[in-house]
């Protein structure tokens, strides 16, 4: 990483974060005249998607109040705007990282209806570490909850589109880190994608209403209202 990205003072943090998300593809943008849960230190677009802006949150100092920030926003929003409640938190380490999806774990809705994301910027003095989305952990069972959802809404895609059309079960992965994240491997103490996928398969085996019914799975699809092949659990594939 460029010596520009490290940081020494508040006003390189925000600098480095600015030149950080620029690389990963966000651009800064004026500031939206929405009501934001807190108020943010800037905000950026994602390339190619003007409505998706972000407001960005920097602590005031390297060893500051990145929790602070968290604080605020999520004390904001029962009050901000339906469709701001999207952000970037700054913080300095993985550790503080944690301590943020920790806090932001508590509130409800905060990790499913909204869009979040962390950004470690290392401070200065690290020059081995480089900036990075920190993923959070989750609990295998919620993980299993969103893997069920997501394979749902890729079959209704496949149906819906001409021809014949797989699942792409790396596609699942893929969102549950994009959209949700969740950090796959470290939350499922496993090493590899394969695993993660095989993980996966026991819980939804084992996530019944009534052990050893197979119609009773919670993981099922309906393919069709009748007949023998009128349900398939998501995993079987």
């Amino acid at each position: 990483m460029p010596g520009s990205d490290r940081v020494g003072d508040p006003s390189d943090l925000q600098r480095a974060a600015e030149s950080i998300l620029k690389k990963l593809g966000y651009s800064r943008v004026p500031p939206r005249h929405r009501s934001p849960p807190a108020e943010p230190a800037f905000w950026v677009q994602e390339a190619g998607v003007p409505r998706r802006t972000f407001p960005v949150y920097v602590p005031a100092s390297e060893r500051g109040d990145a929790i602070e920030r968290v604080e605020r926003w999520v004390e904001g929003l029962p009050r901000a705007h339906s469709d701001s409640a999207r952000a970037i938190f700054v913080v300095p380490t993985d550790q503080a990282a944690d301590a943020a999806w920790a806090r932001l774990a508590r509130a409800s809705g905060t990790t499913i209806d909204h869009e979040v994301s962390i950004l470690v910027v290392p401070p200065a003095g690290r020059p081995a570490e480089t900036a990075h989305f920190h993923l959070r952990q989750a609990q295998p069972r919620e993980i299993l909850r969103f893997a069920t959802g997501i394979v749902v809404g890729l079959f209704r895609r496949a149906q819906a589109a001409e021809g014949s059309s797989q699942i792409d079960f790396e596609e699942l992965l893929q969102l549950l880190r994009g959209r949700f994240g969740i950090d796959v491997q470290r939350s499922l103490g496993v090493n590899s994608d394969e695993d993660a996928l095989f993980l996966l398969y026991q819980l939804a085996v084992r996530d019944a209403y009534a052990p050893g019914d197979p119609g009773a799975n919670l993981h099922v699809l309906v393919l069709k209202p009748t007949g023998p092949a009128a349900r398939l659990p998501w995993f079987a594939a």
